[in-house]
């Protein structure tokens, strides 16, 4: 226990947590107002409906607006990539960072074609965090400082955030904390990651059971279990993830890795994660089962799996088109269409 009158690392973000802002009601009400006077039937454009709802409920205005959409990606290194865990070597996350930054990833070709921002995190990537199967990933302090400069991602006027990630070995990381919160067998949230052949994949397995094993006395908590189990970017995007919420920025959350913060941030909070949507489901593992757990059906399932924040990327383009229909569409007596009887 701490002594009287000091304050743990985590208490902060505990704190933010709880002093959340609602979704608001009022706007989320005159959007639906609007949308039952513009020339369609009513619920004839599905979920796109219920997006311009969501956004305007986050934002709390009516229209909400989607002119400054950001991309952020968080990249961090695993001392579990020791167990042969991924087929690919450390150095291809800073090289893959080079990457993004010449312009040459997939990330960057969807941010160009739909107008979005994109920025990019080195989170010590020179200093790999512990191997979860022996040791914590990260202590306290660490993984809260890590939590706050994820939170640094919401500034600049952002209207919209999308989250994504690089990290070789962090499916695996990802895999143990779905593992350490929802139990079941370790295999059944390992997959094959980045390509990883049989002999790889039980090598992986076998990392995460040992993993959760080595700390299942410290996982009641759900920040307990981030700083054991977690990397610096999924650290990062929890932080982001509630800095969002308290901003009243709406998230568009990634894939199976991404997700690994937001289950996180959910099992702190089922409500924390009220301005999140799942842009996509991945191809990867268990990620459909997550998506089920969290409450957060997919707006997108094309069978990608690459991180980058590429499939939550290419959700923008329909949230766009969502509230363009909702703001450009004529209502019944701006068009002289005649309305229903």
């Amino acid at each position: 226990m701490a002594p009287a009158g000091t304050a743990l690392p985590f208490d902060d973000i505990r704190d933010l947590a709880r002093a959340m802002p609602d979704l608001d009601a009022d706007a989320l009400a005159r959007v639906r107002q609007r949308d039952g006077q513009l020339t369609k039937p009513p619920g004839s454009l599905g979920r796109l409906e219920a997006i311009v709802e969501w956004l305007a409920a986050v934002q709390g205005k009516a229209p909400p607006s989607v002119s400054r959409p950001l991309v952020a990606i968080f990249a961090g290194n695993h001392g579990v990539v020791a167990h042969g865990v991924s087929p690919y070597p450390q150095e291809v996350t800073r090289q893959m960072l080079e990457n993004f930054s010449a312009g040459g990833a997939a990330i960057n070709q969807i941010c160009s074609t739909f107008d979005i921002g994109l920025k990019v995190f080195d989170l010590a990537l020179d200093i790999p965090t512990g191997d979860i199967t022996c040791e914590a990933a990260l202590d306290e302090k660490a993984c809260a400082a890590t939590m706050a400069f994820g939170m640094e991602a919401v500034s600049g006027g952002i209207d919209l955030l999308v989250l994504g990630e690089m990290g070789i070995g962090n499916t695996t990381i990802a895999a143990a904390i779905y593992h350490g919160l929802y139990g079941g067998e370790a295999g059944h949230w390992v997959g094959r990651g980045t390509g990883i052949d049989d002999a790889g994949l039980g090598r992986k397995i076998e990392a995460v059971r040992q993993a959760v094993s080595f700390h299942r006395d410290h996982l009641g908590d759900p920040l307990e279990l981030l700083r054991r189990l977690g990397g610096r970017e999924i650290a990062a995007m929890a932080g982001a993830i509630l800095a969002a919420r308290s901003q009243r920025i709406p998230v568009v959350l990634d894939g199976y890795v991404t997700c690994a913060a937001a289950a996180v941030v959910h099992a702190m909070d089922p409500a924390l994660l009220d301005h999140c949507v799942a842009g996509h489901v991945s191809a990867e593992g268990a990620h459909a089962d997550v998506l089920r757990r969290l409450g957060k059906p997919p707006l997108l399932d094309l069978g990608m799996r690459l991180g980058e924040g590429s499939g939550a990327a290419l959700a923008v383009a329909l949230i766009k088109a969502a509230l363009a229909c909702h703001t450009g569409m004529a209502t019944f007596a701006q068009a002289g269409v005649t309305d229903k009887a």
